[in-house]
């Protein structure tokens, strides 16, 4: 009941009216972003949803597209420019999900809609992460994000989709809102974005 209906209209009803208070900067980091990044100031990536269903993710810019000498792009951490790590960090960067969750292929919280690719590597398990839509932020995402295992993270995001209510909810975003003014769990060492997963 909850996540079918009352999440829904909470959810869609926030974003948009989130949507309107931040649209001054949305439209000042769009600017300096097509300055920055020769007219591309936002990120597209096909994902998979609820019941994996595929969606596309529109996130702010944060990388270039710089290649090495073979034509292939260069690691993340290379290519991750001195905006777009401040736009990480601040996690304004996740600022044009507002418009997934507006659209309705996302949630505020739940499971992070993660590659295309990851699908046929799940096991039935970790599967059970796509029976809830993904989540600008999650379960996951306030106890570890990029520092714990993959093995771990999806244990967390399975548990979230069996436990998942009100209160969770608010507790996970009020986390999320204080890892964000601390800075904490952005990347891990070594890292711009996480260790690819390779499957079990």
């Amino acid at each position: 009941m909850y996540s079918d209906f009352v999440k829904l209209g909470m959810d869609r009803l926030v974003a948009f009216v989130g949507f309107i208070l931040v649209s001054p900067i949305f439209i000042i980091v769009t600017f300096f972003l097509l300055l920055a990044n020769k007219g591309k100031a936002f990120f597209l990536q096909k994902r998979p949803g609820k019941n994996e269903q595929i969606f596309t993710i529109v996130k702010f810019k944060t990388m270039n597209d710089r290649k090495d000498i073979s034509g292939n792009l260069l690691p993340d951490e290379k290519r991750l420019t001195r905006l777009g790590k401040f736009l990480r960090v601040t996690s304004l960067d996740e600022i044009p999900q507002l418009l997934n969750v507006i659209k309705g292929d996302m949630s505020f919280v739940g499971p992070r809609p993660l590659l295309p690719e990851y699908l046929p590597l799940y096991n039935d398990f970790q599967r059970k992460r796509h029976s809830v839509k993904p989540g600008i932020t999650g379960w996951a995402q306030v106890n570890g994000r990029n520092s714990v295992s993959w093995n771990h993270k999806f244990e967390l995001d399975v548990w979230y989709t069996q436990n998942q209510s009100f209160a969770l909810d608010f507790k996970i975003l009020l986390t999320t809102v204080k890892k964000v003014i601390f800075k904490e769990d952005i990347n891990t060492e070594g890292h711009a974005t996480t260790v690819p997963f390779s499957g079990n």
